[in-house]
């Protein structure tokens, strides 16, 4: 949130300051004119998102203030998102993370596609959220969640949890959670998870609980910092 204050509340710069820039200011400004991605309209966004355009405008600030150019390369994402889980490793999770905000396969989380990504997260319904739930676990995009996927995102969440996982992680921990799991998701017993089946068992227990801890705040707050 400093960052979206700092931007409100910036003083003015003194007459000399503005007839004078630094070098180092017209050398910045000139690399940013050549990286700097600019967003579409407003107007666009909030009618394709759940946020109004006053908030659109504050969460764009934020944005900008975190990243200049106005794309987030994976580096930067594993930076931020690694704040919020200084106790355990969060690379490998927020590598996940990452490509299913990067759905075009680009390298980089423009400000449109992580905004609508958000407006999922925060304000989409249940089977919206499940369903971006869903692709975050599919990490071969091939429509299946299978156990190797699963494991290896349930894995990553435990790492990044580090010494607070509760309770104590054993080395077994996550293929037993993962067992579990497809137990009570794969209903036709055929190795995989299919959307369907994956909506329908997680509406049956209180997976959101998951969903809404490990994903939603660190994500929102990364926008906020």
């Amino acid at each position: 949130m400093g960052a979206v204050v700092g931007t409100l509340t910036m003083g003015e710069r003194t007459k000399g300051e503005r007839r004078r820039p630094s070098r180092d200011k017209i050398d910045d400004d000139f690399e940013l004119s050549i990286v700097c991605h600019r967003p579409e309209g407003l107007d666009k966004l909030e009618a394709q998102t759940n946020f109004s355009k006053q908030e659109l405008q504050v969460l764009y600030r934020g944005f900008k203030n975190e990243c200049p150019s106005g794309v987030v390369n994976e580096d930067t994402f594993k930076q931020i998102y690694a704040q919020f889980f200084p106790h355990g490793d969060a690379s490998t999770y927020a590598h996940y993370l990452f490509n299913a905000f990067d759905s075009a396969h680009s390298g980089s989380i423009k400000f449109e596609g992580f905004i609508m990504a958000l407006s999922t997260l925060l304000r989409g319904s249940v089977r919206e959220k499940l369903t971006w739930t869903f692709n975050l676990y599919d990490i071969n995009r091939d429509g299946y969640i299978n156990k190797e996927e699963m494991t290896d995102i349930v894995s990553a969440i435990y790492d990044m949890m580090g010494k607070y996982t509760y309770p104590a992680l054993k080395t077994d921990t996550p293929k037993q959670h993962v067992d579990a799991f497809f137990q009570k998701m794969d209903k036709n017993r055929d190795g995989v998870v299919t959307l369907d089946e994956f909506i329908l068992s997680c509406q049956e227990v209180n997976f959101l609980y998951i969903y809404t801890i490990i994903i939603v705040p660190p994500t929102y707050s990364c926008l906020l910092l």
